[in-house]
């Protein structure tokens, strides 16, 4: 795949974009096939780089992997011959470490198997983000772990019982909350039952949770930070038709888009899939959108309609003594961490000053030089938080050339490179293409002038 985009940008936008599967939950989806010694089959998949690369990983554990040739996005994934042993080899370590998600099969091989070998994490460069919180959570089932050359041993003996009535995660985790649940749903030991406290509860959660439960698993409490796990006997019964799930719309995706169309859109439809957008969203971040100036309305169940936006306004808050809103991340169903870069290139074009705050990753933000560099006002106070003064779409930015550090700035650049006067370079656009599906693609049909090379 190339790696450098050519973007001419100053062009307003129109037509229709579809919003592709959402990347999170698929990780975490085709992950949980290991744990299934028979057929699952998963629609609207998004063809992104991520994606490809964890099919490899469960390929070269044995997975048996096939496309339906009628119906894009969608697989059947036959896990009944998986080899743990391949986890012991170098080349499992390789594949393994250029992905972050890949932390999960860990989860999945040792609920199944009762043993995994985790490598260090591959993925984004933004910031620090530690294993001890899958470490601990497997601890709290009895697991034993060793490191050793680049990656983790976990280990559950035949006669490891959950000492605790209660595995507490340190931090609310996305993955985390995965990984032990793909782990401790199934039991092949005396069966227990425990709760897991502090687990996230993001639509990427609650939607694996209800995968699981059709494999056998027994889970309350799906969507809240307290999951009540009853263990079952591993998995007594397989059924002859393939386990069936439908990969849910991209909720960051529908983010990065909206800004999209306000930012350079002369009245944009956005393809849901026959969701609402509030749904697909969340409300923290769908009413963020509102505060910031933003309109958008939903046609039918499938299309949402952002009409061209001359200008618009963020909105003051309502607090008395406050002149500057503030927006920031936090646990679901608070604001995600991932729409922080998007809603920056928004901010940038709006009326009006914004201070936005980063408080999950410690190295997110340091992509705003190239916004400045591009002739954006923004402050930087912190590596974790800045100001923007919005220039309310009278002076535009300029095309530079840049480098996409992460697959969320990367967009956000993409979205400002579009919005810029001239021309714009973007290197290291694989960064983009792990997170997007076919984008460039898609972006043309609106009639953006993109060219790799």
């Amino acid at each position: 795949m190339k790696n450098t985009l050519v973007i001419q940008g100053g062009r307003l936008l129109e037509g229709v974009i579809t919003v592709q599967g959402a990347k999170n939950e698929a990780l975490q989806i085709l992950s949980a096939v290991l744990l299934y010694p028979g057929r699952t089959f998963v629609s609207n998949i998004p063809n992104i780089l991520d994606i490809q690369e964890l099919m490899n990983i469960l390929k070269f554990l044995g997975v048996v992997i096939m496309e339906d040739e009628k119906k894009k996005g969608s697989f059947t994934f036959d896990a009944t011959h998986v080899d743990p042993g391949k986890m012991k080899t170098q080349e499992f370590r390789e594949i393994s470490s250029r992905l972050r998600g890949s932390l999960m099969i860990a989860g999945a091989m040792l609920g199944r198997f009762g043993y995994a070998y985790m490598p260090t994490p591959g993925g984004d460069k933004i910031g620090i983000r530690p294993v001890t919180t899958h470490l601990k959570a497997f601890q709290g089932l009895g697991a034993t772990f060793l490191e050793e050359d680049g990656y983790y041993k976990i280990e559950l003996s035949k006669n490891s019982l959950i000492d605790k009535k209660r595995i507490q995660l340190s931090e609310a985790s996305v993955t985390g909350t995965a990984n032990i649940l793909l782990a401790s749903v199934f039991s092949k030991n005396n069966c227990c039952s425990f709760e897991i406290f502090n687990a996230a509860c993001e639509p990427y959660v609650q939607n694996l949770c209800k995968l699981l439960k059709m494999y056998g698993a027994n889970i309350e409490g799906i969507g809240s930070n307290l999951l009540k796990v009853q263990q079952q006997p591993f998995l007594v019964s397989l059924k002859e038709d393939p386990m069936r799930h439908e990969i849910s719309p991209d909720m960051i995706e529908l983010g990065s888009l909206i800004t999209l169309a306000v930012v350079c859109g002369n009245g944009i439809d956005i393809d849901i899939k026959g969701h609402l957008a509030t749904n697909v969203l969340g409300e923290t971040a769908s009413e963020i959108f509102q505060k910031l100036g933003v309109c958008f309305e939903q046609k039918k169940n499938d299309i949402l309609h952002v009409p061209y936006h001359e200008k618009y306004s963020i909105v003051k808050p309502s607090a008395s003594g406050k002149e500057i809103r503030t927006i920031y991340d936090q646990i679901w169903p608070g604001l995600s961490p991932d729409h922080i870069s998007s809603l920056i290139t928004l901010a940038v074009f709006a009326e009006g000053p914004l201070v936005i705050e980063q408080r999950m990753f410690e190295e997110r933000l340091h992509f705003v030089g190239t916004l400045r560099s591009m002739g954006a006002q923004i402050v930087s106070a912190t590596n974790k938080l800045v100001t923007t003064f919005g220039n309310g779409k009278k002076t535009p930015l300029r095309g530079i050339t840049m480098s996409s550090p992460d697959i969320r700035a990367g967009m956000a650049l993409l979205i400002a490179a579009l919005a810029a006067e001239g021309t714009s370079v973007i290197n290291n656009a694989s960064q983009i293409h792990r997170g997007y599906e076919n984008l460039i693609d898609r972006l043309q049909t609106l009639g953006a002038v993109i060219t790799e090379e």
